[in-house]
């Protein structure tokens, strides 16, 4: 079955290009069909009703067991195959949501408009979008295990959460009581070969400064900077990777180069999701017209310095000087206070860890900052395997926020998930990989929020792990799953299921 499944594959990672409808014909076809019906129905973060609505409505017609708790997680029941009615229940779990990034150029509504799938060699990417491969493939996976009339398995559900990419609201909001399996298998990882028994927790910051504006000063002009092109990703799974991050660099210019150009800020704003590495960033600034050809020429030199520090990541960084109108700028006390806290603000990889080598701690990803009538405020997402180092970054924080004047809260506080050197599930996923494949998988901790951590707090006996197909650049419209670890990870949930251990 596994050489007829590979040679399936092989023909297709030479296709350059195929369009939506052919993407539920790939292998394995249950699970791609339920992912191009998932890509059709339109379901970022907060939106996910529709997509909900669609499951539960397929599931009944199936006739399982369907409920939904106050929160509005999903959970489906089967019964067990005939003959394996004494193994340990299993839950498989995904999030329903998806994160909703897409280039500048692209028109698109997530609330509206379908994700647009196709194949690209051995990828299957989207058009100008985030594919939703996170974590629609797991998701897929999950409908497609319920839909099997062949595959064997003991009592089994299926917990499918809502809002997990912009808060964790359904694990944060699942009860006791609600599941009764004694394994959880998350779908929620994104490199074959890689099984994972531990994740980061997390927390959410917010610096607010208050800000005043004043007349713009006679003889002045408006511009805006905008610097953009770069790869963005994934505040945990890409972190490490020495990618530009918008709004650091773009902070970086004005703290540089204000006072020598007589600069006067009026606006800024950068990302747009406090999970995913900004991409681009904006500013609206004024300054004396004298001073119009020295802005081009300084911001060309750093564009080109930015591409010389980091060309060998960042290939295709772009930096526009528009024209634009304002009224007003920000006083001096306010601008000085705003750009001093954006350039002094940490970012990125605070800490490598001393136990897992290669795994990232601590983080910082200065995510989004927008401004408005009165103050203007950065939104940072904290990643930490340990409480203390996520405390030590909220410290920082404090102190940047105190310095400059501003405020600082944190909030959506989640705990890491805690490795389980005995875990018994665990046990059962390395010796089922090397039994297909002759060679043991990764055990890894991810320094990203998986709803393990937070599912331990109501089931703290459920044995979990997390697995999934490879997945690259989440969070971004260069999203991409590759086409051949599909089916492996398929080949991995089918024995797995197959080998739970009995009661």
């Amino acid at each position: 079955m596994t050489q007829i499944i590979r040679a399936l594959i092989s023909k297709t990672v030479f296709i350059k290009e195929i369009l939506v409808s052919e993407i539920s014909q790939l292998t394995p076809q249950p699970l791609w069909q339920f992912f191009d019906k998932i890509c059709s129905i339109p379901h970022p973060s907060k939106h996910e009703e529709a997509l909900a609505q669609y499951i539960i409505e397929w599931a009944t017609t199936e006739g399982l067991d369907v409920r939904r708790d106050p929160t509005g997680n999903v959970f489906i029941k089967k019964p067990a195959t005939p003959g394996m009615e004494d193994r340990k229940g299993v839950v498989l779990q995904a999030h329903i949501d998806m994160v909703p990034q897409k280039n500048e150029d692209t028109e698109h509504d997530f609330t509206k408009d379908p994700i647009q799938p196709y194949i690209d060699g051995e990828w299957v990417t989207a058009k100008g979008t985030t594919l939703g491969a996170d974590n629609g493939m797991g998701m897929a996976s999950c409908l497609a295990v319920l839909a099997s009339k062949e595959l064997k398995h003991g009592p089994l559900e299926v917990l499918l959460t809502i809002d997990e990419e912009a808060g964790m609201t359904g694990a944060f909001g699942l009860e006791a009581g609600w599941l009764e399996g004694d394994i959880l298998l998350n779908t929620d990882s994104e490199q074959e070969g890689e099984v994972y028994m531990g994740c980061a927790g997390g927390a959410d910051g917010a610096i607010k400064l208050d800000i005043e504006r004043e007349a713009l000063p006679s003889g002045y002009i408006t511009r805006q900077i905008t610097l953009k092109g770069l790869k963005g990703g994934h505040s945990g799974c890409d972190i490490h990777t020495g990618r530009g991050n918008a709004n650091k660099l773009l902070g970086r210019f004005l703290a540089g180069h204000a006072q020598e150009l007589d600069l006067r800020l009026v606006e800024f704003r950068g990302g747009s999701l406090r999970n995913a590495i900004p991409r681009e960033a904006f500013a609206t600034i004024a300054v004396p017209a004298k001073n119009e050809a020295k802005l081009a020429e300084l911001f060309t030199f750093y564009t080109n310095l930015l591409k010389d520090e980091l060309g060998k990541v960042e290939t295709d960084i772009v930096s526009f000087n528009e024209t634009t109108s304002a009224e007003q700028v920000l006083t001096k006390n306010t601008q000085s206070r705003f750009i001093a806290t954006l350039n002094a603000c940490p970012n990125g990889v605070i800490r490598m860890s001393d136990d897992i080598e290669g795994v990232v701690e601590t983080s910082l990803n200065v995510g989004v900052i927008t401004t408005d009538e009165n103050s203007i405020t950065i939104l940072c997402l904290i990643r930490s395997l340990m409480d203390s180092g996520r405390s030590m970054v909220e410290g920082m924080l404090s102190s940047v926020a105190e310095l400059a004047g501003a405020q600082v809260t944190f909030s959506g506080t989640y705990p890491g998930w805690k490795p389980d050197a005995n875990s018994e599930i665990m046990h059962v996923f390395r010796d089922v990989y090397e039994g297909i494949y002759g060679n043991k998988p990764n055990i890894m901790v991810i320094h990203a929020g998986l709803e393990c951590g937070l599912f331990k707090k109501p089931y703290p006996e459920m044995d979990m792990i997390s697995f999934g197909p490879t997945i690259k650049f989440p969070h971004s419209p260069d999203e991409k799953v590759k086409i051949d670890t599909v089916a492996l990870y398929w080949e991995q949930m089918v024995a797995i299921l197959e080998n739970i251990p009995k009661k």
